[in-house]
């Protein structure tokens, strides 16, 4: 009983124990080790809304207040505590392969990133180097970062690489939504099985430049291809696993066994539909039904949406939460280890959000939920930032190296993938 009485004691202790100190000590931590969140999209929404114009949308406003409220907002920001952002600078793929004009957009959305960095100095900095990040971090500023969504925006071009990794870029996602020239995406029909030759010379520059590689939207074909290529760890800057939510967007478990051997992170995102499989489930079967109104009623398409209507009347449609999102996070601790995993929210970069994850404000949220699952200090911290500045540091190194002993590919598309017969 002298035993079995302190147990006790301990157990009631911890059954009521007030339900903020997670939170406070999940901020305690994030003041500590900079949160380096994988995808934002607000430089999208400026391009999009605004056409650019800076002046049109004042970040350190309430942004809850416009008509179609953002995720992102200063205030917000730094409620959330968010340490660094990389910053997406995302051009639509509007077509297989893509087309010569992404490259003029794409620069414009990395000006947007360098103005809204001089637009608000007292709170951005435009970081370039892992000491970047935890120098920006320690001036109380949140850390700037560019990624580039889409391989599509060089234009099968390794001079363009060169020139945006020149202008800041320092990650690009190696597909969108469509598969470039050179590499297969996962939500696109299977077009070269994962690299071509021309897309294995992309890796292997971007290693020399520093870039970082990001998985994110590739097919399984593609993610194995570039680890068997990659000479620096890669990242997937918004992806979640496919082994809790089956949707192709999402890592299959036989790629987060290889994290370790290349010593990348999967940032784990927040898009509803790969978070929740009720939800991606959801969608799946309305889309079934719509397809089969079609069918029955081929020239009438109010006849379809009303079919579609009062399948979702009987059906409502199910809420991603924060808790799927955890469990997205645990078992990519579990399968990979907790040294390649991060969060990648893809804030105004989708049209809702889970349940607790309403926009930027809530990532203390996610991380109490994660202590309150028994998560140490050491683990938080490495996926708050430490993994992903690891990574970079890592990046920063390999790159150094090939340098000294590798130019400046200057090999083409024409070259590698069409050979001269």
């Amino acid at each position: 009983m002298l035993r079995i009485i302190p147990l006790l004691l301990v157990l009631t202790a911890c059954a009521t124990r007030p339900a903020g100190n997670a939170r406070d000590h999940a901020i305690a931590l994030m003041k500590q080790t900079p949160l380096v969140d994988g995808h934002n999209d607000i430089p999208w929404q400026y391009r999009s809304r605004v056409h650019n114009h800076l002046c049109e949308m004042d970040l350190h406003a309430d942004l809850t207040t416009l008509d179609r409220p953002t995720h992102t907002d200063l205030p917000r920001l730094r409620a959330g505590h968010l340490g660094a952002q990389f910053w997406s600078v995302y051009i639509p793929i509007e077509e297989y392969p893509g087309n010569a004009e992404d490259v003029k957009a794409v620069i414009e959305q990395i000006d947007v990133v360098h103005r809204l960095c001089e637009q608000y100095p007292d709170d951005l900095e435009l970081a370039l180097t892992a000491d970047d990040v935890e120098r920006i971090f320690r001036k109380g500023k949140i850390a700037s970062l560019i990624g580039m969504e889409g391989g599509h925006s060089i234009d099968n071009s390794l001079a363009v690489l060169r020139k945006t990794y020149d202008l800041g870029a320092r990650y690009m996602t190696i597909t969108h939504s469509l598969s470039t020239a050179w590499a297969d995406s996962a939500t696109d029909e299977p077009r070269h099985d994962g690299l071509t030759p021309f897309g294995e010379e992309v890796i292997r520059e971007m290693n020399r430049l520093g870039m970082l590689v990001d998985l994110s939207h590739v097919s399984a074909e593609t993610m194995h291809d570039a680890l068997d290529v990659a000479e620096a760890p890669v990242i997937f800057s918004h992806s979640s696993a496919r082994a809790v939510t089956d949707h192709p967007r999402n890592v299959p478990d036989d790629v987060l066994k290889r994290m370790p051997a290349n010593g990348g992170v999967v940032m784990v995102t927040f898009v509803p539909s790969y978070v929740s499989q009720p939800l991606r489930s959801w969608y799946l079967q309305r889309d079934r039904v719509r397809e089969q109104a079609a069918v029955e009623h081929p020239d009438d398409p109010q006849a379809v949406d009303a079919a579609v209507n009062a399948w979702i009347s009987d059906n409502p449609r199910p809420k991603a939460t924060l808790t799927d999102v955890a469990d997205h996070i645990d078992h990519i601790a579990r399968v990979a280890g907790h040294d390649h995993v991060g969060i990648g929210g893809d804030y105004d970069g989708i049209g809702e959000t889970p349940v607790g994850l309403e926009d930027v404000s809530k990532y203390p949220d996610l991380i109490a939920e994660l202590i309150r699952r028994g998560w140490t200090d050491d683990q938080i911290r490495k996926l708050l930032g430490e993994n992903l500045l690891r990574v970079m540091r890592q990046a920063e190194a390999t790159a150094a190296r090939l340098r000294q002993t590798r130019p400046p590919s200057d090999k083409t598309i024409e070259d590698l993938d069409n050979p001269p017969t």
